[in-house]
């Protein structure tokens, strides 16, 4: 049964593999199919030495059931969508909710579960189980490990140059060899949540104060925008041919168009956008510190996170949040439309009251300046036509389809575009309201995605990919500031010096930094060469 179930899962389940290496050039021709053969024969090996240590009377079903349910999905996303599997795309898996597990599921999936898992899990069942001395079936487990390893061992052997090259040039192919890839993440994940702290957060910057404010100036006003899955070569500020930001295009902002992302997952991003450390100490070092907004809070700022996606990931465990779906009065509905029966709303119900959400907060910080950061759904995949109202389309036709591998490429891409369209409605309405609050603060405006998409490039959707070995498209992100003239003149800012940095390379890694010198907060951590606006302060 596990020899069975390793050949069936090594060749039929595990063909996303055997697709993606067949459609590469450097396995084309005889000898490109007879090393796909090989490398075939190793999975089947290592298949049936691991299913083989399973192999024990009482368990052997139900783990090899459980191998059966975990591959079949796992072919039906990577061939759909070219994602990898690893303890990135593993935590946003466990950190999906009803909503976006919604969006996911299509009959591919269901096909994919009746033939790759349900089929063999009826001839699985039917199957009669021997008993034997514990002695005698380690013996033969172990028999068949052994046999198995040498097995896999010769036909490596007789392909080790093609082997090394494969192995070292692509990457990626390991990932998505199923279903090895979630057990070795599962593995990978568990490890590295071991290694954080645990108990209460590190605290961070414990000397932060807020700066002695100008004569004439008012409290800061800083509204944070984190973006959803929005890349910054659709934003045509940023000189993307369709006219996806009509409403900014007409107001005083600035585009950033060289912005790297510290992941390319929510899960990954968000975090390493609100620590101190920058992406390359973040992810060598797990840590269990406190975020921007602890330290904003401590120096005495009001502070809200308002989300209308899957939650903060910590970030704002510590400060004042809440979700865009629950009114700030309860006197005051949100307006028919913006929020569906389903519970998913669109990103202006995060627009909606926010004076009275300010006049929540405690006055005697309000009164010292205000941080509010939206956390958008924005262009959250794969069902992008859900995020935009249906009067807010303005390419067309779009794919109306969860399943993008089904859709035309354009389809998809008009789809993608008419989020990025309505994120642009949002910003615009959002820098209205800031401005409407210049009698009473020096507000300004941050909009910054949390990682990009891919659209179908290389076969490719959605997003996730290692770091290391994910596209531009995941990675390259937009970045969008306005500055109200209060602002400028209390932040000593010269507007010539910060349209000419248009397009000097920035990342998340500035995010902290930038969101202290506008909000008037010192510390020791903060860093002006990281700050994006910090070489344009005289």
């Amino acid at each position: 049964m596990a020899w069975y179930t390793a050949l069936w899962i090594g060749l039929l389940g595990n063909w996303p593999l055997w697709h993606r290496m067949a459609g590469m050039p450097d396995f084309a021709g005889w000898r490109g199919t007879l090393f796909i053969a090989v490398f075939a024969g190793i999975v089947v090996m290592v298949l049936g030495a691991v299913f083989s240590l399973l192999a024990w009377r009482t368990a052997v079903k139900p783990l090899l059931s459980l191998m059966l349910l975990m591959t079949a999905p796992l072919a039906y996303f990577i061939g759909s969508y070219g994602v990898v599997i690893d303890s990135t795309m593993l935590t946003n898996a466990l950190q999906t909710d009803l909503r976006e597990t919604r969006d996911l599921l299509a009959w591919g999936l269901v096909a994919h579960l009746l033939l790759l898992a349900v089929l063999p899990l009826v001839w699985l069942w039917r199957q009669q189980v021997t008993d034997k001395a514990w002695f005698k079936r380690l013996g033969w487990n172990l028999l068949a490990v052994v046999l198995a390893l040498v097995l896999g061992m010769g036909l490596a052997a007789s392909r080790t140059a093609d082997l090394a090259s494969t192995l070292r040039n692509h990457k990626v192919l390991t990932k998505m060899v199923s279903p090895v890839n979630a057990m070795w993440a599962g593995v990978a994940l568990a490890a590295q949540k071991h290694l954080v702290p645990k108990g209460p957060p590190e605290r961070v910057a414990t000397d932060a104060h807020l700066a002695p404010r100008a004569a004439g100036s008012k409290p800061p006003l800083v509204l944070l925008v984190v973006g959803e899955t929005a890349r910054s070569d659709n934003f045509s500020l940023n000189g993307y041919g369709k006219p996806t930001n009509p409403e900014l295009s007409r107001l005083p902002v600035l585009s950033y168009r060289e912005v790297s992302s510290c992941g390319t997952s929510t899960a990954a991003s968000v975090p390493c956008m609100f620590s101190h450390l920058g992406r390359e100490v973040f992810v060598d070092k797990p840590t269990h510190q406190e975020t921007l907004l602890d330290v904003l809070q401590r120096a005495g700022l009001a502070v809200l996170w308002l989300d209308n996606q899957s939650g903060c990931k910590g970030v704002c465990d510590r400060v004042p949040n809440a979700q865009a779906i629950h009114p700030a009065r309860a006197d005051h509905p949100l307006p028919a439309g913006l929020c569906g029966a389903d519970g998913e709303c669109f990103d202006e119900a995060m627009l909606h009251d926010l004076d009275a959400r300010i006049a929540a907060l405690d006055p005697q910080r309000v009164a010292r300046g205000v941080v509010l950061v939206l956390h958008q759904m924005g262009s959250h995949g794969p069902a992008y036509y859900k995020r935009t109202p249906e009067d807010r389309k303005p390419f067309l036709p779009e794919c109306r389809s969860s399943a993008l591998q089904q859709c035309p490429v354009e389809e998809v891409r008009n789809g993608y575009d008419n989020s990025i369209a309505y994120t642009d409605h949002v910003l615009a309405d959002a820098i209205g309201w800031l401005t409407q609050q210049e009698g009473r603060f020096d507000p300004s405006l941050l909009y910054v995605s949390d990682h990009g998409e891919s659209l179908g490039e290389n076969n490719l959707f959605l997003h996730g990919m290692p770091y290391a070995l994910a596209p531009r498209e995941q990675k390259h992100v937009p970045l969008v500031l306005w500055l109200s003239p209060g602002t400028r003149a209390a932040q000593h800012l010269d507007g010539d010096c910060l349209t000419a940095r248009r397009d000097a390379p920035m990342s998340h890694d500035g995010l902290f930094h930038t969101v202290l010198s506008l909000s008037g907060v010192q510390t020791q951590v903060y860093r002006r060469d990281w700050d994006w606006v910090g070489a344009c302060r005289r």
